[in-house]
């Protein structure tokens, strides 16, 4: 199936409006290029950064610091949230516990996590989990609550026990909101990983932008965070399609695959 012109046409016209328009600035030095080199130098940095093994090498521990923080989040959230949200009286106990941790900003924690656990990948992995674990665990307490009484009445007139009941009609009534959460959460913890190795100074993406600000290469900084940028560009793609996969039933994505159709 060919892509329709219509749905990726705008949204590079609007890149490319953006791209020109910083470059113009540049070069009339409306931006001084001192501080925001026009794009093509930075487009042909980034290209000759590619092909050196130090670059993939800060994308893999961006990556292994975000992959272990979310995993982590995840295996804490889903089952908490699970537990949480099948008991009003469960419920009712955690929530202003719940309330007060989850607005606490993740880099309020980094010394703490700096005096635990080092700056090495520990302190990533716990602030990546730390920040990823709380739109999770409300997607997934909302997800089990948000159950058609209707499909519930059905069952217990069918006769299913409670247990029959939370995997074969509350458990799937709530995949959608987890399959959320984690898109959220994988955007969250990106961000978290990145600003410890900013911060801190773990390795990978964010100690480069670091280290190039430093020296003053104006132009890598910039290739670098585009990379940044392409990484979680990327890996939301990644949960976008396969969140549209697997929730293929779900009425919301009927509609929009009807609609692209």
């Amino acid at each position: 199936m060919r892509a329709d012109p219509r749905a990726w046409g705008p949204p590079v016209a609007g890149i490319a409006v953006a791209l020109l328009l910083a470059e113009a600035a540049s070069r009339a030095e409306v931006l001084p290029s001192t501080y925001f080199p026009p794009v093509s130098r930075t487009v042909v940095t980034l290209a000759g950064e590619l092909g050196q093994g130090a670059l993939w090498a800060a994308v893999g521990h961006t990556l292994q610091g975000w992959a272990l923080g979310l995993g982590l989040a995840a295996a804490l959230a889903i089952p908490a949230g699970v537990a949480i949200g099948t008991s009003a009286v469960r419920y009712r106990a955690c929530r202003m516990l719940i309330e007060f941790l989850r607005p606490i900003p993740s880099v309020a924690l980094i010394p703490l996590a700096i005096l635990v656990y080092g700056i090495g990948l520990e302190s990533k992995v716990f602030l990546a989990a730390f920040a990823a674990l709380w739109p999770l665990l409300i997607q997934t307490v909302y997800g089990m609550q948000d159950v058609d009484p209707v499909a519930l009445d059905t069952a217990r007139v069918f006769g299913l026990r409670r247990s029959e009941r939370l995997t074969r009609v509350v458990l799937p009534s709530a995949v959608p909101y987890v399959a959320t959460g984690l898109r959220i959460s994988s955007t969250v913890a990106l961000i978290l990983a990145v600003t410890a190795e900013l911060v801190i100074g773990s390795a990978g993406l964010g100690r480069e932008i670091n280290a190039a600000r430093a020296g003053g290469a104006t132009d890598l900084m910039y290739a670098l965070i585009i990379v940044t940028g392409l990484v979680g560009w990327g890996l939301n793609g990644i949960f976008s399609r396969v969140e549209r996969r697997v929730l293929r039933w779900h009425p919301a994505h009927r509609t929009v695959e009807g609609s692209a159709a």
